[in-house]
Parts: structure tokens; sequence; C-alpha cells
């Protein structure tokens, strides 16, 4: 089977890397996390000016309609160069989201700001009693003159700061845990009633917590009555964008721990003529290449019923492994490998984020195994 790229896709990675080149090196990516809101502002602009924000969006919003093997192309190059800039969360997860729900006259106020960067969403959907499955929904929504007014507390939204709005899910009927009764509602983030605590998530990103206190929405900010419906839907690229991320991490830590057993020396010799080192290596350079080849086994099922499958099971693999690959490759820095002095640091933050968020490998793999929806 064939998986070189085409040449639309070869330019979309070459673009990707050219934007890690010219505006990433460790340093700088030190500075962009310590930002307010966790990333560069002035990079998610250039990134909407670059088309990059815009090509996951279908076409005919302006998109280049990007499959999932367009997806995953951009996200492992933004993997290896640990960027920081949200892109997974606010445009694969909520940007797509709110583009495949919103009312048409509400998509059309926000898409343009949204694909050029001027504007962000994050999704507030998550709760503190949910478990896997993320369908334990207590936040409610009831209707009032004119509109909706909800109430309730999503204390995990990645990627929230500095939000624009949030695409909040509520309860208009039913009991929490009910897989039906849950709409999602699009609430700006200066909405009366609305409260935000910025905090940080393990891999510097900052996430909010949004209490929402009888906060009023008009009706036409009600995005869809089968709320998570349209999340599960969106989530299944949103995980292979993930795993993608995950992967061009590994890709890029591991390259970095070669290098520096080729030069660090112990007891006269080189570390990494050591046959013990090597053969930790080897181990990781095959589970790279397991996640490679599951990850590719989702692309070419793209299109069909078996897409979301293979998506879980990449997922539930690159999630386990990429976090052990990370331990080994900390192990062989010593001290070093996990401060900030290093890349291999925050890599491995960074694979920690991706391997629990939104939920962990065994709920993947539950997934994959179908006992979860």
């Amino acid at each position: 089977m064939n998986f070189d790229l085409s040449e639309d896709e070869e330019m979309l990675k070459a673009l990707t890397e050219r934007f890690v080149t010219d505006h990433y090196d460790h340093e700088s990516r030190r500075g962009f996390l310590s930002g307010p809101n966790g990333f560069s502002n002035a990079n998610w602009q250039l990134l909407g000016e670059l088309g990059l924000i815009a090509a996951p969006f279908p076409e005919e919003l302006g998109g280049l309609g990007l499959d999932a093997t367009g997806i995953a192309t951009v996200f492992e190059a933004l993997g290896r160069g640990l960027v920081v800039e949200p892109l997974a969360e606010a445009v694969v997860m909520a940007g797509r989201l709110f583009a495949a729900t919103a009312p048409e006259a509400l998509r059309n106020l926000w898409l343009d700001e949204l694909l050029a960067g001027s504007k962000r969403l994050a999704l507030a959907h998550v709760e503190a009693k949910a478990r896997d499955g993320l369908d334990w929904v207590e936040t409610s929504a009831a209707a009032c003159d004119g509109g909706w007014k909800l109430d309730g507390a999503k204390p995990y939204c990645a990627a929230g700061g500095g939000a624009d709005s949030y695409i909040v899910s509520a309860r208009i009927s039913g009991e929490p845990g009910d897989p039906k009764g849950v709409a999602l509602f699009l609430v700006p983030a200066d909405a009366a009633g609305t409260s935000l605590h910025d905090w940080h998530m393990a891999d510097g990103s900052v996430a909010t917590s949004l209490t929402l206190d009888g906060v009023v929405v008009p009706a036409d900010h009600k995005l869809c009555d089968d709320g998570l419906a349209a999340i599960a839907r969106t989530s299944d690229l949103a995980a292979l964008a993930r795993s993608a991320e995950a992967l061009g991490i590994m890709e890029r830590i591991f390259a970095e721990t070669i290098d520096y057993l080729r030069t660090r020396d112990q007891f006269g010799s080189a570390l990494g003529s050591f046959q013990a080192i090597q053969h930790r290596m080897v181990t990781q350079y095959a589970a790279m290449e397991q996640s490679r080849a599951l990850l590719n086994l989702a692309l070419v099922s793209w299109g069909s019923d078996d897409f979301a499958h293979n998506v879980h099971g990449a997922r539930a693999y690159i999630a386990d492994a990429s976090v052990r690959l990370g331990h080994e490759m900390i192990q062989f820095h010593g001290g070093m490998g996990v401060t900030d002095e290093l890349a291999i640091g925050g890599g491995h933050k960074r694979l920690l984020t991706l391997s629990r968020w939104p939920e962990g490998p065994q709920a993947a793999l539950d997934r994959y195994a179908g006992l979860l929806n």
C-alpha cells in the first residue's frame, strides 16, 4: 500500500515545518508558554494568515477540507516542533464542532474571524463527576423569555484561557448520565453571570474553569439538541490529531536522545555504545513504528465505518506507548531530562496531557472494544 503524501499534502507539511523553523526554538517555546493564554497570540494570528487554522474546515466554509491524512500530516509536524498553539482543541474540536452545529446566521457572524485567527472558541463540556464516556452532564439549560438560562460548572475547559466564547453542553431534559437530552450553546466569555478561572495543565497550557450562574443567551445561540452525538462525531478527528501530534513529539525526543547518547561519554565510551542502552532504544523505536502503523491503519480507513474504531485503537496504543517512551528518554538524560532546560521535559509533559485528555488510554481501548459508545 502506498503511504506517500500527495503534492498538496507535501506542500502543507512543508508550510507547517517552515512555521516551526521560523518561529520556534526551545527558548521561544518557553516564552510562549509563560504568556497569559499559554501560547503566542501573534503566532495564532500568523497560523490564520497561513491558512493552517482554516485547513481542517470544509471547503464550502472557506477551509481546505483536509481529510484524515492531511490533518495527521499537519499535527505530526506540529508535534515535532513542540508547538504550543492549541490547534487540536480550538480548531479541530471546538471550531469544527461550531461549524457543524451553529445556525447559519450565527455561524456567518463568527466564521471569518475564527478562520483568520482573530477570534477563538473553546469547548466547555467535561464536568467534575464525569468518568470514562464523558456523558455526565449536570449543567442545565431552561427556556426563558427570548433565550436560554444556563446554570452549572465546567471546571475542565482545555485551551480555554482567553477564548472569546465557549461551546457549553447543558442538559435540557433527562438525568445526568443519560445519552440524550444534552444541547450545545454558545456562551460569550463576557456574558453576565459567567465566572472564569484559569489554571495550568501538566504541559503548561492554560485551561479554564467556567461557572455559569443564571447566564442568559439568545435563542439563536443554541447550536443543536443532540450535543453528545455532535461532540462524539467531532471527537474522532480530534483524537486522530492528538495521536499524530504525540507521534511527532515521540520522534522529536527520540531523535534528540539518540544525539545525546552518541556524544555523552561514560567510563571512556559513548553511552550509545552500551548494549543494554541500545536494546532499550530499539524497544522504543519499535513502539514508534507500531504507533505509525496503527495511525496509518486509521488513515486508510477514512470514509469507512471502521474509521472511528481504528482511531480509538491507535489512540489507545499511542497514549500509553508515548508516555513510556518519554519516561525512557528522561532516564537516559538523567536529572536534566525533567528540567525546562531541555525539550525532553517539555515534550514529555505534553505527552502526559495528550495521553490523559479528554480521557485515558483505557477508555480509548474500551471504545475500540465496543464497551463504550
